[in-house]
């Protein structure tokens, strides 16, 4: 059987579930990091910067090594840093009893991959040969989403029906995911979005108004994504009352599972709208959707509220990509990398304002949500701005 480019596409979609494993999967564990391996929380915090440092770090130098390997080479190493990590963290804990930097080492390798694979995945899409490439790529971030909400569903029944002590067993279970999917990218046809000596540098890139408009567009997408996201949980817990594990499954799936429909949906019949359109108006959802969870004074409103956030969050970070794709044909691997590490700088900035914002008001969360529409905001004014720079 000759593969094509079809499962080219087929491993790039793996290669998004393979970013949620990275991204979801050990936060699903602080609990049983607290209680069973007696880390404090200051340090399960630090898991989480140190993840998200290495793969801005990643973002940023991949432009210099990337292109000289290969794009084949390169996802393959991706993969197989990721699985390498997810192993770590199943095994290293029970070889010292300092279980810590056995965990931060284990994150750091598989954070190196989840860097690499978030540059790669979606100029590795852009350049197969396809006729929509914009309904390509919002099908394709959607199994970002599908990959969150099966790693928190299969991960907590997992661990519910063996008991705590079965984390180290799921998370060597869920490294077969990169490693099969390594052999998968080996086999697949992979081109490279440019010729040789053809993609734009760094200094035509950043002299550029319109990519310094994309810039901001990519961070404005990734702070009105995740300055929700990070607190749907909250909301289902004190609206419904439920335990935290539920509230923690019903959040991040209810807004997964949105932001996922908006993906496919945007994939099936984006072709009849306007790229710049389905920002402003995502834009616009975002801002309705902001208010209405920190304002409303029924908690099913602000349920509904925090739902369709993630519905207007489906477009904005594809939706960008695809519009500087199109916008920088040459581009190339540069251009994705600096977009993906703007996108990102928007995921910690966003929800750091909204926490930053409700401490500053007693914790009041409805009133550092309210401030978090100032990113929808900028994303408007930036979509509307684009037009006049053709530079």
């Amino acid at each position: 059987m000759k593969l094509t480019y079809n499962h080219t596409l087929y491993a790039c979609f793996l290669g998004y579930i393979t970013q949620a494993v990275v991204n979801n999967f050990a936060p699903l564990l602080f609990v049983i990091f607290h209680e069973e391996l007696n880390i404090p929380l200051s340090q399960i915090t630090l898991l989480v910067t140190i993840n998200f440092l290495v793969q801005l770090f990643v973002d940023f130098i991949s432009p210099f090594f990337v292109d000289k390997i290969g794009y084949k080479k390169s996802i393959i190493i991706a993969h197989v840093f990721a699985s390498a990590g997810l192993i770590m963290l199943g095994v290293l804990p029970t070889l010292s009893h300092n279980a810590f930097p056995m965990l931060l080492l284990a994150v750091i390798t598989y954070a190196v991959g989840g860097g690499i694979i978030e540059v790669l995945i979606s100029p590795i899409a852009e350049a197969c040969p396809t006729d929509n490439k914009s309904a390509v790529m919002s099908l394709l971030h959607s199994f970002y989403c599908w990959g969150t909400i099966g790693v928190v569903l299969i991960s907590t029944v997992f661990i519910a029906l063996l008991g705590k002590g079965s984390w180290q067993v799921l998370a060597c279970i869920w490294a077969l995911l990169p490693a099969l999917n390594a052999v998968f990218f080996h086999l697949v046809p992979v081109n490279h979005l440019t010729e040789e000596n053809g993609a734009m540098g760094v200094k035509e890139l950043f002299t550029s108004k319109a990519f310094i408009i994309f810039i901001f567009l990519m961070i404005s997408a990734g702070a009105s994504e995740q300055a929700m996201s990070q607190w749907a949980s909250f909301f289902v817990e004190s609206a419904l009352h439920v335990p935290k594990m539920i509230g923690d499954i019903t959040g991040v799936c209810l807004f997964s599972l949105m932001m996922g429909l908006a993906r496919v949906g945007h994939s099936r019949f984006g072709d009849r709208l306007n790229l710049r359109t389905c920002l402003i108006l995502s834009g616009s959802l975002s801002i309705i959707s902001y208010i209405t969870v920190a304002l409303s004074p029924w908690s099913f409103l602000s349920l509904i509220g925090c739902a369709f956030c993630g519905l207007a969050a489906g477009v904005l970070w594809p939706g960008v990509f695809s519009m500087a794709a199109e916008h920088f044909p040459k581009g190339g691997t540069l251009m994705f990398a600096y977009l993906a590490l703007a996108g990102d700088l928007g995921c910690s900035a966003g929800p750091t304002l909204t926490g930053f914002v409700s401490s500053a008001f007693n914790d009041n969360l409805n009133t550092g949500l309210f401030a978090a529409i100032i990113f929808p905001i900028i994303l408007i004014l930036s979509a509307l701005s684009l037009k006049k720079s053709q530079s």
